[in-house]
């Protein structure tokens, strides 16, 4: 969704009606995730996808129909194995796709929210996409924190940071708006929606038809649109640099940190949402006290100097919740780090955490080439690859996320 909301508002602006059809649900190896959305506008004009080009000639019939009439409509896409083809989502994945209209009479809310998204504020869009009664089909709440967390501050752009100072924006009035049909409804959606947004996915949940935590009959899609995850990148050498344009091009809020000033500049880092002038073991506890790392952000530490990267890494690798921790080196370099480690108190699982050699073996030589090996790896361990050639691989292509890394004792 987020990938077409310019769009979406453009015509909503306007006046005019739009058909959207949204991905609520996958199932084997669907090609697009939940979230996935197509626009079709008041003029005919597809914007976004569904399924990579499998199905979108049927949601884009269906879309233009439902804004004829005006009823929403959740329909699956399928393959079975007596008709493989007859859908046409050929990959063999399976898609629940939640068609509805919108224009500014059906979602109001619309450009609050647009303006929260873009501004980096932590936003959720929760929608009852079927329900026993038809009355409650369609209907829509805007989830936002009562109290927003110091690392969902929105970004202030390219910028120096000097000795872990950091600044943040506004935000919008907390609270719900809506309702999709009752007060037990509301609450319970409201909590669980709370919960994606700190987790940063969208996901259909299933109630019973009045909010029920234990029941079915009521499937409720939210949107969360939270800030992007970070990813810290210590040291402000060439790899650095091309690591900040892949891990930019991945969706990542980037941070270089260096204790150079000569060399941590945003002249040498355009792509980088924030450079800071900082030792890298003190920034990094400065943000861990002030709640800006959670379990999606990943750091790669690129300095191989002991005096740098063992009293990081030592911080590092106490993280209760952070997703990915990695170590540039030779095996040498790893072998003389990883004692420098114990021998500062780091237990065996604290150092089980550690990626080092960062990367997965690509044979890379190039900052730009090593860039891919270590972002390639950071996508293996959000979703659990393997970092196999598929070709020699049986079974699904697309992944569940990997289980989030338990928080240490």
């Amino acid at each position: 969704m987020r990938d077409v909301l310019d769009e979406l508002m453009a015509w909503w602006r306007a006046g005019e009606t739009v058909g959207v059809g949204t991905v609520v649900a996958t199932f084997r190896s669907a090609p697009r995730p939940p979230g996935a959305s197509m626009l079709v506008g008041p003029d005919g004009t597809a914007v976004g996808s569904v399924s990579g080009g499998c199905v979108e000639g049927a949601v884009y019939d269906l879309a233009r129909s439902v804004v004829e009439s005006g009823v929403p409509v959740l329909e699956r896409y399928g393959v079975s194995d007596d008709d493989a083809l007859a859908v046409g989502l050929t990959c063999g994945g399976i898609l629940d796709v939640w068609v509805e209209r919108v224009s500014r009479e059906t979602f109001p809310e619309l450009e609050d929210l647009v303006a929260d998204v873009a501004a980096g504020r932590p936003v959720a869009l929760a929608t009852v996409i079927e329900h026993p009664d038809p009355a409650w089909l369609g209907r829509r709440m805007v989830v936002r924190p009562e109290v927003v967390p110091d690392e969902w501050a929105g970004s202030a752009g390219d910028r120096v940071v000097m000795s872990s100072g950091t600044t943040a924006t506004g935000f919008a009035s907390p609270g719900s708006v809506g309702s999709l049909g009752s007060p037990r409804a509301d609450a319970a959606v409201h909590d669980d929606a709370l919960g994606l947004l700190a987790a940063g996915h969208p996901a259909t949940l299933t109630y019973g038809p009045d909010g029920e935590r234990r029941g079915e009959g009521m499937r409720v899609f939210v949107w969360a649109f939270a800030p992007k995850p970070r990813m810290l990148v210590f040291g402000a050498i060439d790899f650095a640099a091309a690591m900040a344009r892949v891990g930019s091009f991945l969706g990542y809020h980037v941070t270089v940190c260096d204790a150079r000033p000569v060399f941590a500049t945003t002249t040498r880092f355009p792509e980088a949402d924030e450079v800071v002038v900082d030792w890298p073991h003190r920034y990094l506890a400065a943000e861990r006290d002030a709640g800006r790392i959670d379990q999606r952000t990943v750091l790669a530490v690129l300095t191989h100097d002991p005096k740098f990267d063992v009293p990081l890494l030592e911080v590092a690798l106490r993280l209760p919740e952070v997703a990915y921790v990695g170590a540039m080196g030779s095996r040498r370099t790893h072998d003389d780090r990883a004692a420098r480690l114990k021998e500062a108190g780091l237990t065996d699982d604290e150092l089980a955490r550690l990626s080092s050699p960062i990367g997965l073996d690509l044979g890379a030589r190039t900052p730009e080439e090593t860039a891919i090996s270590i972002a390639a790896e950071i996508v293996a361990s959000r979703w659990g690859g393997s970092g196999e050639r598929l070709a020699e691989l049986r079974g699904r292509i697309h992944h569940d996320p990997a289980e989030a890394p338990a928080p240490l004792a």
